[in-house]
């Protein structure tokens, strides 16, 4: 859908959002789940994360808005249209962390949402089409893979029963774990959507580092988590000859390093990291007998990314063969890259600069809940600079007034393309 070439009558080019109110609901949110020394840890469907979710319904409501839960957790705040037409236009995120998250990662785009409800509903103002504000469950991965899974669930892209089948590091249950909270909920959520937009930091510094207020994303990069095991067997440390070793630790490294080099070999789009890994017995005078640890690819190039996929199992292999280990690999998470819809990207740029906000396009290096909901409807998003670039991190920090401007750009765009009036 296109933005509208002029602006609805007797709405505002700039709706008025209260940046107090907006920068209270961030350190609102910023106490469910507090670290000592600043930041969040809300793992999805801990007590911290029930807590988080306690705390938006109960906003929603406040906001006379509509609230439903679906099967996986999913949260859902519509306010009705006039009755006109029933495609909603969608606004959303997630308010799930990482162990070490900061205040704005995913909870910015969902307070966003608040806020502009929050303003239309100041203003008097009748929209054509319903507002739902979206909270998605376990977007992170942190705890149970794949990401994006509430996101992922709802486009239909992995099987309910297969999701809450799911368990984390610790053998808990998804299903049990939605129940014990109370977030297992029957709903269906929107079943029309005309348009759905998330607004987000960047989580990385190319705003920041180029001095642009609005970042225009136009898709978002493909993904490859693997978790690989290597089997190996114990010894002790001091008495074993290095020829008559099968060191799991060794190999695990060798292979971490040559991911590395492999990725280099590929240019500077193809990312990767190691974020997890295990040793067993880890003891620091046995030989490993086996070593866990994860590796995430990633790159804006589908053939690209299936050429690192298969490079990646061919060194794991062949160290295997050279260490005299056993190495197995298991696919955690797997996602193509994502172009959004043109004409949503657009009506970004456009609403952006009509807002008199610089902008520059570019593609997200995360995943986010709009890859998975552009396969069932036009998705777009909006970032905002990060300081520093950080994320993922207590220091994880946006200035209020890059905050605002990125509400204001939602808040533009979710009146044009519901169709708002004034009262």
């Amino acid at each position: 859908m296109a933005l509208p070439a002029v602006l609805p009558v007797g709405v505002p080019a700039a709706l008025p959002i209260s940046p107090q109110r907006l920068d209270a609901s961030v350190q609102e949110f910023g106490r469910v789940g507090a670290l000592p020394g600043g930041g969040v840890a809300r793992l999805a469907l801990t007590d911290a994360d029930r807590a988080g979710r306690d705390l938006l319904v109960a906003r929603m409501r406040t906001l006379g808005l509509t609230v439903s839960v679906d099967a996986i957790g999913n949260i859902f705040g519509t306010r009705a249209g006039d009755g006109s037409t029933q495609g909603t236009v969608m606004v959303g995120s997630h308010i799930d962390t990482v162990s070490t998250g900061g205040l704005y990662d995913g909870t910015f785009g969902v307070l966003a949402g608040l806020e502009v409800v929050a303003t239309l509903n100041d203003m008097g103002a009748r929209t054509r089409h319903p507002i739902t504000i979206a909270a998605f469950t376990n977007e992170e991965g942190a705890r149970f893979q794949p990401d994006m899974l509430g996101s992922l669930v709802f486009a239909g892209g992995l099987a309910l029963d297969e999701a809450l089948a799911l368990r984390d590091a610790d053998g808990a249950v998804l299903g049990d774990e939605l129940r014990r909270i109370g977030y297992a909920g029957q709903d269906r959520g929107p079943a029309d959507m005309t348009a759905y937009f998330e607004l987000h930091i960047e989580q990385g510094p190319v705003l920041e580092r180029e001095g642009v207020q609005i970042g225009v994303v136009s898709g978002v990069q493909g993904i490859s988590w693997h978790e690989i095991t290597v089997r190996g067997r114990s010894a002790h440390a001091g008495t074993t000859p290095m020829a008559m070793r099968h060191d799991a630790g060794h190999a695990a490294a060798r292979i971490v390093c040559g991911a590395h080099d492999m990725a280099r070999t590929l240019g500077p789009d193809q990312l990767v990291a190691t974020g997890y890994t295990r040793l067993t017995p880890n003891l620091v005078n046995v030989i490993a007998q086996e070593a866990v640890f994860t590796v995430d690819l990633r790159n804006p190039d589908n053939a690209a990314l299936q050429q690192a996929d298969a490079a990646l199992l061919g060194i794991a292999q062949d160290v295997a063969t050279q260490t005299g280990t056993d190495v197995t690999c298991r696919t955690l998470a797997r996602f193509d890259p994502v172009a959004f819809d043109p004409a949503c990207v657009d009506a970004v740029e456009h609403t952006a600069r009509a807002l008199g906000y610089s902008t520059r396009r570019l593609h997200s290096g995360a995943g986010h809940d709009a890859q998975m909901i552009a396969r069932i409807a036009p998705a777009a998003m909006i970032f905002v600079p990060s300081v520093g670039g950080i994320s993922h991190n207590v220091r994880e920090f946006t200035a209020l007034d890059d905050l605002v401007r990125g509400t204001a750009v939602l808040a533009r765009l979710v009146a044009d393309h519901a169709g708002a009036t004034p009262a």
